[in-house]
């Protein structure tokens, strides 16, 4: 299936692609730190064989495929390559929306590229699919980490153990790292929530799923390679839910509904989703912030203050993700 984004869109302008690349656009590399992974490199010019990750997936080495769960437009598996355990996604072909099944794997590349401690690490993707029964509706596969076995959202709702004030704070501060980076360079999650922030055995979180991220350019504007928005309403930025244009503000308004959660262990809103999104976006409805845990606490009163902040309905009184990381590593130091 060809992609809807020129070739040349993620290689650097002075090469050209030779038929050794396969299906996808970006060359192979030899990874970089915290893994003991290391995929072959070809014989590409030295400049090339320096990126971060392979646009050719070995095949005979993925092994052992066990499900990890699913989403709207793909499924993950648990696996081996290279003698390595992995997380793997196959983006399936939507057949009431096509485009937007494409547009969903180039957008998880967005940030292919970065290596971030609070990122999931992305070891490699393709289009170019063996052709069998178990990827009949397979338009691309990525490789990625496998930063952990939970998500935020299992802790937050299915843990047994307490999310005392210095465990939310620490998982709130690593989310804005990961937000700051990639905001630094110029992308935008746009589906912050607690099942896309995975938590590693060390208690690290890992911000994951960039099927709805969107890179701006540098001259402010957003980049053709996706057109489509999606993102889980209950998270989604009012302006978004407008059509307005789209900043990097609204990942911090996410990050303010899911900082909510942490602290409330609740879901931010219920009833019917048509009357949440016109109440969000006409009467500026919030998740509640009047219970003891926002009012009887320094730490609680601190939040419910920066929870206004950034969760306010217009993208220029929300702080940056720089400004809220400077906030959060103050709040911990005191």
């Amino acid at each position: 299936m060809p992609s809807p984004i020129p070739v040349t869109r993620l290689l650097p302008r002075d090469f050209r692609p030779s038929v050794e690349l396969g299906a996808c656009s970006s060359p192979l590399f030899k990874n970089a730190g915290g893994s003991t992974l290391l995929v072959p490199t070809p014989t590409f010019r030295s400049k090339i064989a320096s990126r971060l990750w392979a646009s050719v997936i070995h095949w005979n080495e993925l092994h052992c495929l066990e499900p990890l769960g699913s989403g709207g437009f793909g499924s993950v598996y648990k696996g081996q390559y290279f003698d390595e355990t992995v997380a793997v996604k196959k983006v399936k072909r939507c057949t009431k929306n096509k485009l937007a099944s494409r547009q969903s794997f180039w957008a998880e590349l967005n940030a292919a590229h970065l290596r971030h401690k609070n990122l999931v690490r992305v070891i490699a993707a393709t289009t170019n699919i063996p052709d069998n029964r178990d990827n009949a509706d397979n338009i691309g596969t990525i490789i990625m980490e496998l930063a952990g076995t939970r998500n935020l959202q299992q802790i937050i709702y299915g843990d047994v153990e307490p999310l005392v004030e210095s465990r939310c704070l620490k998982f709130s501060i690593d989310i804005a790292r990961g937000l700051q980076y990639l905001h630094a360079h110029s992308i935008g999650h746009l589906d912050v929530k607690p099942a896309n922030v995975i938590v590693s055995d060390t208690g690290v979180c890992k911000l994951a799923d960039f099927g709805c991220s969107l890179k701006l350019e540098q001259s402010g504007d957003l980049s053709p390679l996706t057109t489509h928005l999606g993102g889980t309403y209950t998270h989604r930025a009012p302006e978004l839910l407008k059509g307005e244009d789209v900043t990097l503000k609204a990942d911090v308004y996410s990050f303010a509904i899911t900082l909510w959660q942490l602290i409330a262990r609740e879901l931010p809103y219920t009833g019917d989703r048509q009357q949440i999104l016109y109440a969000v976006v006409a009467y500026n409805l919030r998740p509640p912030v009047n219970g003891d845990r926002f009012g009887k606490s320094t730490f609680g009163q601190t939040c419910k203050a920066l929870l206004t902040r950034c969760w306010n309905a217009s993208p220029n009184q929300r702080p940056t993700a720089e400004k809220l990381l400077a906030e959060l590593n103050m709040m911990q130091s005191c």
